[in-house]
């Protein structure tokens, strides 16, 4: 591995734009090494994806964010978890995020898109994600479980400060800390009153449901488990689909091209969908706790070891996707990794690629062309998501 290539999942300036040293990584070092963080790291697409679907060498039951393996949760969320437990707790959901079932959103989605929307028909410009691409997804999701339309935009704010990094640090800060405590209590708030008043939404039926055990028995969730379950929900719903949608923005803006291709014919929609899924990977790392020793491009890494899945690096690796580099709303994608896969594919796929689909065609029906304002891009800082908080446009 050369000396200089350094990969830093908390560095700012790497993350602005991590793709070339993904690329030196996928050429230089296929399994690169972290000394600082302790970690190893895949950045090949082949890698990626075996490494997604063998869930007994590369578990994620001691988490699936680097700085929170050494800790692990007593009630943790489902994603931190492997069979039989993960099998048994996505079962109580899994009926609920079918393609099915979340394609009867649509009306609502597309109701939802146009009210933003439309208010900005001849105002010469407004921020995508602050005044549409952040509040769509936290209206949907949260609707889902059942929130309070009114509680919904303090569970986004919630929800982006428990994620926030500052420069230099791994951990969360004091901001991050108080915004758990907050939505820790507010959660229970709304298990204690749905218990007393079941409802028709997520929530109550969580609360209801019975959890298979090993045994052959059954029982209800715990507060705890009950806890976690929302806010995965709630905060991978508000927080992936919200990049998603300003990477959307952005891309579609610096590539005119593929944007008149859109407008021009609709039915490519869809496919853009999946070709800004692997472009910009709204979640472009995934951590795994190595339970084995296993060898790796000649190189062994050690069981008890901690493995960052590079999803986003995987989903520009050239061996899987020719000419990877380049956008093309019409490309062939027979497989990416941007959503996860194996036993851990996203949960709400079908959910953020209708939204995301429904998003695009309102906002080109209303505003065919459109330029982003650079200078005033704002970027998230995390270790589990990447894209922008602010995307203002002119159109």
């Amino acid at each position: 591995m050369a000396a200089d290539l350094v990969y830093d999942p908390y560095d700012y300036e790497i993350d602005a734009d991590p793709h070339p040293v993904w690329k030196r990584m996928r050429d230089e070092a296929p399994l690169y090494y972290n000394a600082e963080h302790d970690f190893y790291a895949l950045s090949r697409f082949e890698d990626v994806l075996a490494a997604s679907v063998d869930h007994e060498t590369y578990c994620s039951n001691r988490g699936t964010v680097l700085e929170l393996m050494d800790a692990p949760m007593q009630d943790p969320p489902m994603i931190f978890m492997d069979p039989p437990r993960h099998t048994h707790f996505r079962k109580l959901v899994r009926k609920t995020f079918t393609k099915q079932q979340i394609g009867k959103l649509e009306g609502r989605i597309r109701e939802l898109c146009r009210g933003y929307l439309e208010p900005f028909v001849g105002a010469g410009g407004f921020d995508y994600v602050e005044d549409f691409g952040a509040k769509l997804p936290v209206m949907v999701i949260s609707s889902l479980l059942g929130a309070p339309e009114e509680d919904q935009e303090q569970l986004r704010i919630w929800s982006d400060l428990t994620l926030h990094r500052e420069p230099g640090e791994t951990g969360p800060s004091a901001a991050a800390r108080a915004a758990t405590s907050e939505m820790w209590s507010y959660w229970q708030g709304q298990i204690k009153e749905r218990r007393a008043r079941p409802r028709d939404d997520v929530m109550s039926q969580l609360i209801q449901a019975e959890l298979e055990l090993e045994d052959g028995g059954t029982r209800r969730l715990s507060d705890g488990e009950l806890y976690a379950f929302y806010l995965l929900i709630s905060s991978a719903g508000n927080e992936t689909v919200a990049r998603f949608l300003g990477n959307t923005a952005t891309l579609l803006a610096w590539h005119p091209a593929e944007r008149a291709k859109l407008v021009a014919d609709p039915g490519l929609i869809p496919n853009a969908v999946e070709e800004i899924l692997r472009f910009e990977s709204p979640s472009p790392i995934q951590a795994r706790w190595v339970t084995r020793d296993v060898e790796i491009h000649g190189q062994v890494v050690p069981g008890d070891s901690k493995m960052a899945l590079l999803t986003s690096s995987a989903n520009r690796d050239e061996r899987e996707f020719p000419d990877a580099d380049r956008f093309d709303v019409a490309r062939k994608i027979d497989r990416h990794v941007a959503l996860g896969f194996g036993i851990h594919f996203c949960l709400g796929a079908s959910l953020a690629r209708l939204e995301t689909r429904v998003s695009i065609d309102e906002t080109l029906r209303l505003f065919p062309t459109w330029e982003v304002d650079e200078a005033g891009l704002r970027r998230v800082h995390t270790s589990t998501v990447r894209g922008y908080n602010k995307v203002p446009i002119t159109c």
